[in-house]
């Protein structure tokens, strides 16, 4: 980095349970942030701003000021979830009476492999909750941890409605967390009329909770990626049509989750190993119901593999995220021969990634 240049870094994450049901609001989930991070560089510039990311290609995307608000130039690439965490704090800037300013962005990734190929660890909540944090510390907001994961799910929001908004908490916060999603619906609405410093501070967030769960001492903690990427919000959203349309008993699918999430956060909360084991075990049972009932593909051969080996070996398995691609995550026991389980996973083409949980960050909102 330039000298006079802010830097700020946000980690990537992974789900242990509650997918799909997380996204209803109030509804619980585990995620836990992890040890690859997205980084931004932000240095002030003069007369434009713009953004930068070897990920994206070698020409960057310029940002300017209009009557009618902030302007992109969309023919190089839609940095979708940048501009909009800028949009959002430009707001904050205006409503706080600080002098508008530009500055570039440069945004470099450790979340994806060496040739580009995604491992779905969270880049766009990453690189929104860094963005956040550049912006803040650029124009000095003094947000706390908990106001920069609001401003954050606010931007996102803009660009993906259905956006639960965990993936921007683990990346906010570290290490395990308990996450339920307030009415982002809601939440859109309010944005498009009250002001960011008020809706900040408003009941709009009422449901909302991020708590720091302990992490399982014993419990060796184990990714593998099946080499196909997933979108996310393509899956999610393909599963709430179905469920709108009737296909999906999802009130039921909704209560099992719910009894499953919570019997997880208090087996974390008293280091009760062989509980968290049969949790992650029964999310797993969940996802592949609610696969079945949907149509779509959630949990996909390579995904099944991964999980079976895994439980072949004593340890639980499951998808993480979404599914349909990308990452299964592994609790294993001690007595587990996880070497062995490994090998099976190279013949199956499963590739390990050396990942741990990153540690936690300041204080959870509602912990």
């Amino acid at each position: 980095m330039t000298a006079g240049t802010i830097s700020t870094r946000a980690p990537g994450k992974l789900f242990i349970a509650g997918e799909y049901a997380v996204v209803s609001p109030g509804e619980p989930s585990v995620l836990v942030a992890v040890d690859r991070y997205l980084t931004v560089g932000l240095t002030e510039s003069v007369g434009a701003g713009s953004i930068h990311s070897p990920e994206y290609g070698r020409m960057p995307l310029f940002w300017t000021r209009s009557e009618d608000g902030l302007t992109i130039d969309r023919e190089h690439h839609p940095y979708d979830y940048v501009f909009a965490a800028i949009t959002i704090a430009e707001r904050l800037r205006a409503e706080l009476g600080l002098a508008p300013r530009f500055f570039d962005l440069r945004i470099d990734s450790g979340l994806d492999d060496v040739s580009g190929r995604k491992f779905g660890l969270g880049s766009s909540a990453a690189v929104t909750v860094a963005t956040v944090r550049a912006i803040d510390e650029f124009y000095r907001f003094g947000l706390d941890r908990t106001e920069l994961f609001k401003l954050a799910l606010l931007a996102t929001i803009q660009v993906a409605p259905t956006a639960s908004g965990g993936d921007l908490a683990a990346s906010t916060f570290g290490g395990w967390i308990g996450y339920r999603s307030p009415d982002r619906a809601l939440l859109r609405r309010r944005s498009a009329n009250d002001r960011v410093v008020d809706l900040l501070r408003s009941e709009a967030w009422d449901g909302l909770e991020i708590r720091r769960l302990p992490p399982p001492e014993q419990l060796a903690f184990v990714v593998g990626w099946t080499g196909a990427p997933a979108s996310t919000e393509r899956l999610v959203d393909e599963v709430g049509r179905r469920a709108r349309a009737g296909a999906i008993d999802h009130p039921a699918f909704l209560l099992d989750s719910r009894a499953c999430v919570s019997d997880l956060w208090s087996a974390l909360d008293a280091g009760d190993d062989a509980t968290i084991l049969a949790g992650v075990r029964r999310a797993r049972r969940l996802l592949q119901g609610l696969g079945t009932e949907s149509g779509v593909s959630i949990e996909t051969p390579a995904l099944a593999a991964l999980c079976d080996v895994a439980e072949s070996f004593g340890a639980a398995g499951k998808p993480s995220g979404a599914g349909g691609g990308d990452c299964g995550i592994v609790l294993a026991p001690a007595d587990a021969d996880v070497p062995g389980m490994l090998r099976i996973w190279e013949a199956h083409d499963i590739r390990h990634l050396t990942i741990s949980v990153h540690p936690p960050e300041g204080y959870a909102h509602g912990r």
